[in-house]
């Protein structure tokens, strides 16, 4: 992927690709990932005809370092920036993990312009789980909530990635290590939010997918989320955890799509 830069309004400077020219997918990816993790996702968009444009968020990849920002909302502002700048319309917004919660952040501030359809992949909008809402991270709840999400969160995946990507992601990590401690704020206000409000009332489209093998989330949530949604539909894959795109790729890009056709 080849590395674009732009300096946000708070003045740090942001990596970016952007390729193709067709209609516009923004691809967002988790917390202390890399936008190498979507290699099979936008190799495939590029070859449906659209125009694919990957961030890494701010004090991940192979963007700035820096103790500004650390929240979903100035993730968000920041994609609108980026947006912004590149006088995009008609978005699909993709996003895993936190790159989802960051696309419901921005409908929250910004509305869903230009955003013309958004996927979440296995982020379930309330990760603290209690008595409305049984479909949190893990084991996280009120009682043990900051404190749970410092202990290690285990393996992502449930199923090998493709070894070209995996050789790509380790090789982005070397170059740009990510630092856990120094980014936990930003984990913390993550995982604090609920955006179950914002998906009531979501004017566009919404699909959820999530990976029937997650180790993070029950892959109900994928139902119970889109029936929130007024444009909601959902989907589980087999054989895939929490990086659902890059685990099964070809059944991700078969769903999405389909999907895509659609809206």
């Amino acid at each position: 992927m080849t590395n674009l830069k732009f300096v946000t309004s708070d003045h740090v400077t942001l990596t970016y690709s952007d390729a193709g020219s067709g209609r516009p997918v923004l691809l967002l990816n988790g917390i202390g990932s890399y936008r190498e993790i979507w290699q099979p996702t936008a190799q495939f968009l590029l070859a449906e005809g659209y125009r694919v444009i990957c961030l890494d968020a701010r004090n991940q990849g192979a963007s700035q370092r820096t103790i500004k920002g650390r929240r979903i909302s100035r993730h968000a502002v920041d994609v609108a920036e980026l947006i912004g700048q590149l006088g995009l319309t008609d978005v699909i917004g993709i996003g895993n993990s936190m790159g989802a919660s960051t696309l419901f952040a921005y409908v929250s501030l910004f509305g869903t312009k230009p955003f013309s359809a958004i996927i979440d992949i296995d982020q379930s909008p309330k990760m603290i789980r209690d008595e409305t809402w049984p479909y949190g991270f893990k084991d996280l709840s009120w009682a043990n909530f900051p404190d749970y999400l410092k202990l290690p969160f285990g393996s992502a995946t449930a199923t090998p990635v493709d070894s070209a990507v995996r050789q790509s992601v380790q090789e982005a990590r070397a170059a740009h290590p990510y630092e856990v401690s120094e980014n936990e704020p930003c984990l913390v206000d993550h995982a604090f939010q609920d955006w179950r409000d914002i998906i009531l009332k979501l004017d566009v489209p919404l699909l959820v997918v999530a990976g029937a093998q997650s180790p993070y989330f029950d892959s109900a949530f994928a139902a119970a989320t889109a029936k929130l949604a007024p444009k909601g539909q959902s989907a589980v894959i087999k054989n895939a955890g929490h990086i659902v795109m890059t685990e099964q790729p070809a059944l991700f890009n078969d769903l999405i799509k389909k999907w895509l056709k659609t809206v």
